[in-house]
């Protein structure tokens, strides 16, 4: 099933009950001037990034869609709501055995099936994945669950905001960060299988 909004450019994919890709598409460039920058522009590589959010929340995903609209346009995101399928889709078991390999990934810690921590120690405890960015975005504060975290080699540790404008802000921040700061694993897959 396909959903294409023209004013948003936004492409929302559902091939499961479970799993939504979105494809959040740069629009067109117009006029010769920026045609004739774009060649100049050495960061234009990094706007095609591909990211797994794990998240079970709709409201939470939705905010991370509308934010990645305006902080990077052109990221593929790719969504599991549970654990467990976020485990299979970056083994690609299974139905996920097409699944892009992601250059960065957004992680819960409050999630059914499989918690956020134990996704990420089972992420950090292999090889392959092992090297995969995983920013911890979660509603909690709690210095435990913050410790824990970076225990398990968590990369980063965000707080969600409530406020759209300030989550907005933060993964604007983030994709400052990700994308044009630090340098990703084996240069970042960037949506390639690795």
């Amino acid at each position: 099933m396909t959903k294409t909004d023209e004013r948003s450019l936004e492409t929302l994919e559902v091939p499961w009950p479970d799993r939504m890709i979105v494809h959040l598409q740069m629009p067109p460039a117009k006029g010769l001037e920026v045609m004739a920058d774009a060649p100049n522009d050495k960061n234009n590589h990094y706007l095609l990034m591909d990211i797994l959010l794990v998240d079970d929340n709709p409201g939470d995903v939705r905010m991370v869609v509308e934010a990645l609209k305006e902080a990077l346009p052109a990221a593929r995101l790719s969504v599991a709501i549970d654990g467990v399928d976020a485990v299979r889709f970056l083994r690609r078991e299974g139905r996920y055995y097409k699944a892009p390999r992601p250059d960065l990934i957004l992680l819960d810690l409050r999630l059914p099936k499989m918690s956020g921590f134990d996704v990420l120690s089972e992420i950090k405890r292999d090889p392959d994945l092992g090297r995969i960015p995983i920013v911890v975005q979660t509603s909690s504060e709690a210095p435990a669950d913050v410790q824990r975290a970076y225990s398990l080699h968590a990369n980063c540790y965000i707080t969600k905001p409530i406020d759209l404008d300030e989550f907005c802000r933060t993964m604007r921040v983030l994709a400052e960060f990700w994308v044009k700061i630090a340098k990703l694993p084996d240069g970042g897959a960037h949506g390639k299988s690795n």
